[in-house]
């Protein structure tokens, strides 16, 4: 079923709005915003974290990113310091040939980002990166475990507008129905303001056209 919705969102490039719509106005990834412009992509979402002003955990997990994946880096204290440059971007979305890659932190190496026109979402830039090395203490197993189990099977829907996640939870017969439903909405409001020359409040809100 997964790779079912993953096909309908790619052929019919259904938006990350469109997808927050379809689970009730939810499922951002706060604060992330596209380096690149006009980038669309979605794929099953590879999990990976960063914490304590380090990446080291976050180049030995991505080592087992799959084709199509969209990488999801979570940052846990790490200040306000880059999490990945051009360097992890390249190794990525070239050799493991992953989807995307989304960080709620902070990236470095922008103007190459930005010519080799990868599709990165990320929160901001800075120039000061984390270091790689391998800190004494690891991240409460408890975290580990609980974003694992909320990401393991879930989708990412990647645009202009930001990131959406589908949890493993709503990838069934049922999202896919509310999928199509809202497309077909969409184009039903559209053609009231567009042909029938109805106002918004009257369509949005009052339906007229039910």
């Amino acid at each position: 079923m997964q790779k079912k919705i993953i096909e309908y969102i790619k052929k019919n490039r259904v938006s990350s709005t469109e997808i927050a719509d379809c689970l009730g106005k939810q499922g951002v990834v706060s604060g992330v915003k596209a380096i690149n412009r006009g980038k669309f992509k979605v794929g099953n979402v590879f999990w990976v974290y960063a914490y304590g002003g380090s990446n080291w955990d976050m180049h030995e997990q991505i080592q087992g990113v799959k084709e199509g994946d969209v990488v999801f880096i979570e940052v846990f204290d790490c200040e306000d310091k880059a999490i990945f440059g051009d360097l992890v971007a390249k190794y990525l979305l070239l050799y493991r040939q992953a989807s995307a890659i989304v960080v709620n932190g902070n990236v470095r190496d922008v103007p190459r980002l930005i010519k080799e026109n990868w599709p990165i979402w990320c929160v901001g830039y800075n120039p000061v990166g984390c270091h790689n090395e391998k800190l004494d203490f690891e991240l409460d197993k408890k975290i580990i475990d609980n974003k694992r189990q909320i990401y393991s099977g879930a989708i990412a829907v990647c645009d202009d507008t930001g990131v959406v996640i589908i949890p493993k939870e709503c990838i069934n017969d049922d999202f896919m129905i509310r999928m199509e439903e809202i497309e077909e909405q969409e184009d039903i409001w559209f053609d009231c303001i567009d042909r029938k020359k109805m106002s918004t409040f009257e369509t949005v809100c009052l339906k007229k056209y039910l």
